[in-house]
């Protein structure tokens, strides 16, 4: 399997080089692997903040308890998790999916009451949980495509989530924060990049049935 060797590769960058930045081309390709990530019912609900202004990195590093990573990195991708899932949440997904593939949307009526069942049948808490669940599948394409391009990237959760939110604005876009990627390129002297990678071995790791 050709991910193989890039999964190998990749770790936990803790120490960036800031001179070294992604191109543009390579960050699109990136932002599109990640568009390509599945969701539940496709849904795909939450959304991802790139964050390249370094007073707003500054005060995000802060925020992550004075992590290098936030102001060192190429880039931050801050996957958020949608707030508000609603008629309305439906609806404009229901019309995306009409437009996509060219058919009327009276004709995915049952698909959209399916949706509407699904969620009223949640609590608001249980909504949000179900959204942040979504965004770490995409952190995690994210982390595999950026692998296989040989990009680095650091997932974090050491950090203030209620913070973030202030920070970016989130709430006024019924959001808020789930988890965070940065990325770029990692500089040589980062020692964790000579660390032997350990996982739990196969038939630990392993149930079959």
């Amino acid at each position: 399997m050709s991910l193989i060797k890039p999964l190998q590769w990749r770790y936990a960058t803790k120490k960036f080089d800031a001179t070294k930045k992604l191109s543009a081309e390579q960050l699109e390709d990136l932002l599109s692997a990640i568009q390509l990530a599945p969701s539940s019912y496709g849904l795909q609900h939450y959304r991802i903040l790139v964050v390249e202004d370094p007073a707003v990195r500054q005060q995000l590093r802060e925020a992550a308890y004075g992590q290098t990573q936030l102001t060192d990195a190429s880039q931050i991708l801050v996957f958020a998790a949608e707030t508000v899932l609603d008629a309305n949440y439906i609806k404009r997904y229901i019309n995306e999916v009409a437009r996509v593939r060219q058919v009327d949307a009276s004709q995915l009526a049952p698909f959209e009451k399916s949706l509407m069942d699904t969620i009223d049948s949640r609590a608001e808490d249980q909504k949000i949980a179900w959204s942040h669940k979504q965004a770490y599948i995409a952190l995690g394409v994210a982390l595999t495509a950026a692998a296989e391009a040989g990009i680095d990237a650091c997932p974090m959760e050491g950090f203030n989530a209620g913070k973030f939110d202030e920070i970016l604005g989130l709430r006024d876009k019924n959001l808020t924060t789930s988890v965070i990627a940065c990325i770029g390129f990692r500089a040589e002297d980062d020692k964790y990049s000579e660390f032997a990678k350990v996982r739990k071995p196969k038939d630990d790791l392993f149930i079959r049935i």
